[in-house]
């Protein structure tokens, strides 16, 4: 980087950036907390002061940039515009951890020193590297997602400036975008940063190509947008006289995603039909709930429009694994043209836009009480992490099989309705349960069939597992599985099967009791009391003392990590659960 003094329209254009970074943070919902962001901003503009990046703007615009998209792009609040205005500061400066706790708290040292650990790229010259490197990046955001959320836009500003980079460069980094961050980014319901990223990843990967459909695109443009005003025209009224409080958007397919359908139909640019959809954001009313006053909407539009029977898409009642909520329905406009329309509430479009900073904000709500599938997907990341498994291809496998999953949704005998990967075997559906239900599978009855194992579950389908007591786990169910949570299931039970299977030894025999000690010191040196054990196993997913004694007492005993791990789990717990706690850090707060 280079360094140099900069001209008073420098200074200028960087007190302007700082300007509309706090406008941004004005107009959000957080408590405004401005003397903060201001001293990390000074702080952060003394550390890079003189420092240029390579397209030769002053380098604090980077950081600037990045808290910009914190704020007003993902939703998040004060901690997160600090450490986003601080990233770069311990990596490219004198500047330390310390320095930032003492300045700062330590919360924002904490997420600092977490981007500073994955600074730089996922993706190295080996797999072992590329496995270290994701781990890292996982780690982080099993401690503090904020680390990730705020890593995914530092890698936005960095794309949307890529140009500045020689060629290998741009691709390599255009690469991991595509790969890995435009995924994840999905993965955490972040969809218009998702689809930038992938739009500005193609640009680099296949510009020859991103060209010719751009073109093709913006000479359709105009012609496209008048026929959007004409058909939203009669859905307008509909709405008025129901008297709703809305807006309607149109919203063309980006460049990437056109592609993308092209490739995997082996259709030209001109049959891609469904290049325009429209988007109703609508206020509810109290009387009715979000869901009936969806329907509603739904029903006013194809009394205008007549609606394909088979592209009716309900995310209201069965919600994507990343939180994503609303109701989509395709009809034919008036032009002879097939116009998707997605209709959702203020909650529900905040939700798709901002995703997961979205998610906390109505967890504490009415809206919802439990844990939702993104939840479990971020266990599962956990669990993947504390697995002792130090395989760089597998743990790379294991990762690539939670980032990319696609949904399908499964009925149990119940009617209860669960989320598997697209491509989940009945195996896969066991595990999924519980994992002793998985070890005992013998197969399943698919809508009121019997079938084996091996059987792909289709979306729809009502799975019951059949299960037998003597049934154990066969190295060949490692081919019929291809969930995360099951592969890594069947890893734990073979890595257990084989430290007890030698029987000669008796550090291996002991290792339950062993287990058992090594827990039950740690739960006395804590005082843990009854209902707080309860929340504990609630949060390692382990149902009952048994079950986590089968399940994890041999990481006990053979992974150095697992007391710590498992102690922080127990600390976290009896803070929660502590209720005198609370109020004398409340008390303390408020006498100070």
């Amino acid at each position: 980087m280079n360094k140099s003094d900069f001209t008073p329209a420098e200074e200028q254009m960087i007190s302007d950036a700082f300007a509309q970074l706090l406008d941004d943070y004005a107009h959000t919902a957080h408590v405004q907390k401005v003397d903060i962001i201001t001293k990390a901003f000074d702080f952060a503009n003394q550390a890079h002061h003189g420092v240029r990046r390579l397209s030769g703007e002053p380098y604090i615009m980077h950081p600037l940039a990045v808290a910009r998209i914190v704020v007003h792009e993902i939703g998040l609040g004060s901690t997160s515009i600090c450490a986003a205005l601080l990233h770069d500061v311990v990596e490219d400066t004198d500047c330390t951890v310390e320095d930032i706790e003492r300045e700062f708290t330590p919360k924002i040292a904490q997420i600092v020193e977490g981007l500073t650990k994955i600074r730089g790229g996922v993706f190295g010259d080996q797999n072992e590297k590329q496995a270290v490197n994701i781990r890292k990046l996982l780690l982080t955001m099993s401690e503090d997602v904020r680390v990730v959320l705020i890593k995914i836009a530092d890698r936005l500003h960095n794309m949307r400036t890529l140009s500045a980079q020689k060629q290998e460069k741009q691709r390599k980094i255009a690469t991991e975008t595509m790969l890995i961050y435009a995924p994840l980014a999905h993965r955490l319901g972040l969809f218009p940063i998702k689809d930038e990223l992938e739009d500005l990843s193609f640009r680099y990967l296949h510009p020859q190509e991103y060209q010719e459909i751009s073109d093709k695109l913006e000479a359709i443009r105009q012609v496209q947008m008048d026929n959007f005003h004409d058909f939203v025209a009669p859905i307008k009224k509909k709405l008025d006289a129901m008297g709703y409080k809305y807006v309607i958007t149109a919203r063309i397919k980006t460049v990437y995603s056109i592609y993308e359908k092209m490739q995997n139909k082996n259709i030209p640019f001109e049959d891609v039909y469904d290049l325009l959809a429209a988007r109703i954001v609508f206020t509810p009313n109290d009387s009715m709930s979000e869901k009936d006053q969806c329907w509603m909407i739904y029903s006013a539009i194809t009394s205008l429009y007549r609606p394909h029977p088979e592209r009716i898409r309900d995310w209201i009642s069965t919600p994507k694994a990343n939180g994503y909520e609303a109701l989509h329905v395709t009809v034919m406009s008036r032009m002879g043209q097939w116009i998707e329309i997605q209709i959702r509430t203020d909650r529900m479009h905040e939700l798709a836009e901002k995703g997961l900073a979205a998610h906390w904000k109505y967890k504490v709500s009415d809206f919802e009480d439990s844990e939702t599938e993104l939840d479990h997907w971020l266990h599962d990341i956990k669990d993947i992490l504390e697995h002792p498994d130090t395989d760089a291809m597998s743990f790379l496998d294991t990762f690539k099989l939670n980032l990319f999953a696609h949904e399908i949704f499964v009925f149990t005998p119940k009617g209860e309705i669960k989320i598997l990967p697209l491509g989940s075997s009945v195996l896969d559906f066991a595990y999924m349960l519980h994992s002793e239900i998985g070890e005992h599978c013998i197969g399943a009855k698919v809508n009121h069939k019997t079938v084996p194992l091996s059987y792909i579950i289709q979306s729809g389908d009502q799975v019951e597992v059949l299960t037998a007591k003597e049934q154990e786990p066969e190295a060949e169910w490692m081919n019929v599985v291809s969930s995360a949570k099951a592969k890594n299931a069947l890893k734990k039970y073979f890595n257990r099967k084989e430290h007890s299977s030698v029987s000669t030894d008796p550090y291996s025999v002991t290792i339950v009791v062993r287990g058992r000690d090594t827990f039950g010191v740690l739960v006395r040196i804590l005082n843990i009391v009854s209902n707080q054990m309860h929340l504990f196993l609630k949060s390692l997913h382990t149902e009952t003392m048994e079950d986590l004694f089968e399940c994890r007492m041999e990481m006990l005993v053979y992974d150095e990590a697992t007391p710590s791990v498992l102690c922080r789990e127990l600390q976290k717990i009896q803070e929660l659960t502590s209720v005198e706690k609370i109020e004398d850090t409340h008390n303390h707060k408020e006498t100070k």
